[in-house]
């Protein structure tokens, strides 16, 4: 099926954005979307400027202020959610293969990011169930009531490697939280935002509660920097990230950055061979390694070194490398030929610094057309390489060795990302306790996953604040406190609010 098939009946919007419930037109260029597995053209989008990004900021902030959303129950707002999701499965099929038409993730790996929506929407719902909206504090001096209400106006950049995915991380929270949004999609992925929104005009969301805006850095920028908007939340590099973060410091405006990582998954002597071994193929070669959660460093015991090793490969060796479109495809093509160039150039330094590639590292014969690189293994690394220090973003995993499990946690924290990270032995419960010494925002024990009511997020270069779960939902409300008499305080007791 060609690419043209494949997009049959999604419409583009080349010269609109999607602004007050409809889409509008906007001034500005287009923008070339290019299949990464053909090098064909697929379509165009608007390329929206300041003006357009004004426009939607505008249309957030009056829904936002005088509209009815922030001023619903949470209930209703969740039940609007739902038929929203609801909406967005009925044409799941069709996110799934715009996402892999743009960005070449292969069929399975983008059914599966779809479905997992309403997973991670169940999540969001227990996550709200536990949040206290309302409640009374006593000190020695006096009594105050403390509330929480939602932020206001948040821009949302999304990045290409899931953007249905990432819209539910980011979007959904907010609205349930009683939030408005402008959404930034990246332009090499900026179809699914303005179905997103259009879904949810059809199943009731108040008009001007979802705008998108397409287009590239300037789009972005006008919304980082625009004055109307509250909060921005962003994922993307952290090259990207620290921008965002000193545009928002100039101005005061709050933000969180979801960032790159370097994820270390340290494997215990005693951990067991092949599940493991598995779990870091997986964990590192999901969607062609364009995952900041990619565990991408694996540090192996020596006592045990060759052994895992071979497992790796051995099981590198029968991913199915080809058409992202194949329902037996697990490694698709990286995002654009640029993001290729870069992920090659990590394979040269590897080599030129001394690292031992016992597994791929070049481009797959026969897939002359595409922007293809093999699953790659180094081994041989030591933590000062660049291929250990530096995000790659591609399928490259990096084989480290550690003699005990002291200098394992040193190699680990030598970072300066601290996004993700995993621990593999036979002992859950040790590796839970050596998990506490990873300075990391999130590790996973005897597995590279996450699960969406985690907290989500990183410090360091990888980034500020939390995602997922009721942290994530927590993250779009402010706190407002009323000092009050202490009779009030009483009579509230009686009424059922809670002291805390």
């Amino acid at each position: 099926m060609n690419d043209k098939a494949w997009l049959e009946g999604v419409q583009t919007h080349p010269n609109e954005v999607f602004v007050g419930g409809r889409w509008e037109s906007a001034d500005g260029g287009q923008l070339l979307l290019t299949d990464p597995a053909t090098e064909e053209i697929l379509g165009v989008v608007c390329d929206a400027g300041p003006k357009a990004v004004d426009t939607a900021v505008r249309a957030a902030r009056k829904a936002f202020d005088t509209g009815p959303w922030p001023q619903w129950s949470l209930e209703r707002r969740a039940e609007v959610l739902g038929r929203l999701l609801d909406g967005v499965a009925d044409v799941g099929e069709e996110f799934a293969r715009t996402q892999t038409a743009q960005m070449g993730a292969p069929i399975s790996v983008s059914r599966a990011l779809v479905g997992g929506g309403a997973r991670m929407y169940g999540a969001y719902l227990e996550g709200a169930s536990n949040i206290v909206w309302s409640y009374l504090r006593r000190d020695s001096v006096g009594c105050s009531l403390v509330t929480r209400r939602p932020q206001g106006v948040v821009g949302v950049v999304i990045p290409w490697n899931g953007p249905l995915s990432s819209l539910v991380a980011k979007v959904v929270p907010a609205l349930l939280m009683g939030c408005a949004v402008v959404v930034k999609p990246a332009p090499e992925t900026p179809i699914e935002a303005g179905r997103f929104a259009e879904i949810g005009s059809e199943v009731g969301v108040p008009d001007g509660v979802i705008n998108v805006v397409t287009g590239g850095v300037v789009t972005g920028e006008a919304l980082v920097k625009h004055p109307g908007v509250d909060r921005i939340s962003f994922t993307g590099s952290s090259a990207a990230g620290r921008r965002v973060g000193e545009i928002c410091g100039h101005r005061l405006g709050r933000v969180s950055l979801e960032l790159g990582g370097k994820s270390a998954a340290i494997v215990l002597p005693d951990a067991p061979l092949e599940p493991t071994a598995r779990d870091l193929v997986n964990g590192n070669f999901f969607n062609s390694g364009q995952i900041c959660v990619a565990v991408s460093r694996v540090l192996l015991p020596d006592s045990r070194h060759d052994e895992f090793l071979d497992a790796i490969c051995d099981i590198a060796a029968t991913m199915v490398v080809g058409d992202p479109r194949a329902d037996k495809t697990q490694l698709g093509p990286l995002v654009s030929a640029r993001h290729r160039e870069r992920v090659e150039a990590h394979v040269v330094a590897g080599r030129t610094a001394g690292a031992r590639l016992v597994f791929g590292g070049g481009r797959p014969i026969g897939l002359d057309r595409g922007w293809y690189v093999e699953p790659t293994v180094f081994a041989d690394v030591t933590n000062d390489m660049a291929i250990a220090q530096e995000e790659i973003f591609g399928p490259v995993m990096s084989v480290l060795s550690y003699k005990s499990v002291d200098e394992a946690v040193a190699i680990a924290n030598d970072s300066a990302y601290g996004l993700h990270g995993a621990v593999f032995a036979a002992d859950p419960n040790e590796a839970l306790a050596l998990s506490r010494r990873i300075r990391s925002g999130t590790v996973s024990v005897n597995t590279a996953n996450l699960t969406p009511g985690t907290p989500y997020g990183g410090v360091g270069a990888s980034g500020i604040g939390r995602e997922h779960g009721r942290e994530g939902l927590e993250s779009f409300l402010d706190l407002h406190a009323y000092v009050i008499p202490a009779a009030l305080a009483d009579e509230m007791v009686g009424t059922g609010v809670p002291v805390a």
